[in-house]
């Protein structure tokens, strides 16, 4: 299969605009060249991308999927051009780094920041996503190195990686000032199941933590005799931001579970203080890691070193 980035420009033009004609003048080409590349294509593939129709085309399953590749494709090329041009600018090197929502929020920006103060010609593209994630991309070479949290009753997957304790991750209950169990030293989830909650998006890393462990307790008070009712959480509002989410705690909306760090620094200005979690899963630590027997850049594996130096700095 031999097809050029104008092969594939073209492709994605005629899905956009619906006519061949449309999609030859948008790539600068004739509508002849158009057809030519199109029916070489079709040709490669031994299969029909589109189907002609009298006002215009639409695509067939194959159409559609080489339509979603192809973007994938170009939007790659994309960003491989402005990274290209920002090394033609002077950049001396790029970093890739994964971490998990605590670890991007939280965490990293402020440690990362000396680091690239001392490094002005090095970009640093910081990735957002859940841990699992996080260790995949490190195993299919997505990126350099990688911040992930696992909590303590099940340890994180860690084969083809090599990783080390970066920072402690303790969540934490958000309660309003007055709630009455504010005052507590600590506190379970099953102190909590029968509040009124907020939390993180559904599909939020956090929050399948808690749905998961919920479901766990729900299961464990099933077989009580009597059972305990109500282990379900009862989540009234889902948002993706902490700040939002101590605000509503703190208008008494519901309570929420969040990293300590992040409730540290909306505590005085939303009214809500943080309780410590007893439970075993929420003692979190975020590792650090890399791909194993990986050479790394030169600019990732100064940041590494950074990195670990600023952890063992932490009390």
């Amino acid at each position: 299969m031999r097809f050029d980035l104008t092969d594939l420009q073209l492709f994605v033009h005629i899905l956009d605009s619906g006519t061949m004609t449309a999609a030859a003048a948008l790539s600068h080409i004739t509508l002849a060249s158009a057809s030519e590349r199109l029916r070489g294509m079709e040709e490669q593939l031994s299969c029909a991308l589109l189907v002609r129709k009298a006002r215009g085309v639409s695509p067939t399953a194959a159409g559609h999927a080489l339509g979603q590749h192809a973007r994938q494709v170009l939007a790659q090329m994309q960003q491989l051009r402005g990274a290209m041009g920002e090394f033609g600018a002077g950049l001396a090197g790029q970093i890739r780094l994964r971490g998990n929502t605590s670890a991007v929020r939280e965490h990293l920006p402020l440690a990362v920041g000396g680091f690239l103060l001392q490094h002005p010609q090095i970009a640093l593209e910081l990735q957002e996503c859940p841990s699992v994630e996080v260790l995949d991309g490190l195993r299919q070479g997505l990126c350099d190195l990688g911040v992930a949290a696992w909590d303590a009753d099940q340890p994180p997957p860690l084969a083809g990686l090599e990783c080390s304790m970066w920072r402690s991750d303790q969540l934490v209950a958000v309660l309003a000032a007055d709630h009455p169990l504010a005052g507590h030293s600590s506190l379970t989830l099953a102190d909590l199941v029968h509040e009124n909650w907020v939390g993180l998006p559904r599909d939020s890393a956090l929050q399948q933590l808690l749905i998961k462990q919920a479901l766990r307790l729900e299961k464990a008070d099933a077989e009580k005799k009597p059972p305990l009712t109500g282990s379900t959480l009862r989540m009234r509002v889902q948002l993706p931001h902490p700040e939002g989410l101590c605000q509503l705690v703190g208008q008494k909306v519901g309570v929420c579970i969040l990293p300590a760090a992040a409730v540290r620094r909306h505590a005085a200005a939303t009214g809500v203080v943080a309780v410590p979690l007893g439970d075993a899963w929420a003692r979190r630590q975020l590792w650090l890691c890399t791909a194993r027997g990986s050479t790394l850049p030169g600019p990732a594996s100064q940041l590494l070193a950074h990195l670990r130096r600023e952890a063992a700095l932490q009390p």
